[in-house]
């Protein structure tokens, strides 16, 4: 009996050693900087506008939030999220990818506008209307309208928010350019905020993600490998998925090209990483999040109200934040499609591949520990 008691004694003293050490290790967000929270895009008459303060949702849920609390509503309680005022946002973080930025935009320019139109515009998509019968009419995106003049119809349009990641080169000046090409009907559509120093992608995606106004939000990698114009396969399928309450997240999937050129012809390390990678994933991940095949491809699109289960609860904010996000939006009990998507390899890419490999190992190690041992708790 006394060894037993001995034994139980000393498995808690070191799970409280563990505890603190995972309260040392396990990465905190810094705090963002007034600075931070604004952005610039291009005037009606072609010039740089003066910083402007980025709307930011989370403000209006938390004081909702702290309202349910107060009256002492059902923790249950669905307190929602603002109302989007566009149709889709797209999150671009970008750490010095002044080479790389302009194709990679004008590819998505070019799909979102084709698809979505502008704000207040019939698009296609979008929630532009084409004709069923008298009386009635059908969105092209699979919702049905009414043709009485109270019927609710979805926002319509676009925006792009890029957040330069503490970039030194002319990541910001690329984007602005760019946006002043597009004209007065498109300029002012592209937002580019701007972080001092660089927190990592996924720092700069749940930063960026903080800040949209869009009904669905795409983080979309700024080297353009994804085809854009596989967005409208993630709307339709989240579309697919949502829950009740609208929650859903579509993630753009590589895992069919398995096998194909792209993936043989990479170094045998490189690929040797890669199915390490994924066999971790499978052992520390919970089922829903181990069941996806690829968690890190840069083109994820989530609805609005699956956001406050999931942004503000992030943690990571290096190459792992993505398997946060999908452990988060599992924990959360929000519905996620994979969906293949076309790629190709782009050069210029950052990844140190041995050392972000064994940095993502390690980083999902403390990942899944820290929301294990309850280092990291939901608000």
């Amino acid at each position: 009996m006394v060894v037993e008691l001995l034994k139980t004694a000393m498995l808690w003293a070191n799970l409280d050693k563990f505890y603190i050490f995972l309260y040392i290790v396990a990465p905190i967000p810094r705090d963002v900087l007034q600075s931070e929270t604004t952005y610039k895009h291009i005037e009606d008459n072609g010039s740089v506008s003066p910083a402007k303060p980025l709307p930011y949702w989370k403000n209006t849920f938390d004081q909702r939030k702290k309202t349910a609390r107060a009256k002492r509503d059902p923790p249950d309680l669905d307190i929602g999220i603002e109302e989007a005022e566009v149709f889709i946002s797209v999150v671009v973080p970008a750490f010095n990818e002044e080479n790389r930025l302009g194709l990679m935009l004008r590819e998505a320019v070019q799909y979102l506008q084709k698809e979505y139109g502008q704000a207040g515009s019939a698009g296609t998509a979008n929630g532009g209307l084409k004709h069923r019968h008298k009386g009635a009419q059908e969105q092209a995106n699979g919702h049905l309208g009414s043709g009485n003049k109270g019927a609710q119809r979805e926002p319509t349009g676009w925006e792009i928010l890029i957040i330069s990641d503490g970039s030194k080169d002319k990541t910001v000046d690329t984007a602005l350019e760019f946006a002043r090409s597009l004209g007065i009907d498109s300029a002012g559509l592209i937002r580019v905020a701007s972080l001092v120093e660089n927190r990592g992608k996924g720092g700069a995606v749940t930063h960026g993600m903080s800040h949209v106004r869009g009904k669905y939000v795409l983080f979309a990698d700024a080297d353009g490998a994804s085809k854009f114009e596989d967005l409208g396969k993630l709307v339709r399928e989240i579309k697919q998925v949502e829950d009740k309450d609208g929650r859903g997240v579509a993630v753009g999937s590589r895992a069919h090209l398995m096998g194909s050129e792209e993936v043989v012809k990479r170094s045998f390390l490189r690929n040797l990483l890669m199915y390490s990678f994924h066999l971790l994933l499978w052992i520390l991940t919970p089922p829903a999040t181990a069941a996806i095949r690829d968690t890190q491809c840069g083109f994820k699109l989530f609805s609005r109200p699956a956001l406050p289960y999931i942004i503000p609860y992030m943690h990571s904010e290096s190459w792992i934040f993505d398997v946060e996000m999908l452990m988060l939006a599992e924990s959360a009990s929000i519905p996620v499609a994979e969906v293949p998507i076309g790629w190709h390899e782009v050069q210029g890419s950052k990844l140190n591949v041995l050392w972000d490999s064994i940095g993502m190992a390690w980083g999902l190690f403390i990942l899944r520990a820290a929301w294990a041992m309850g280092v990291y708790r939901w608000g």
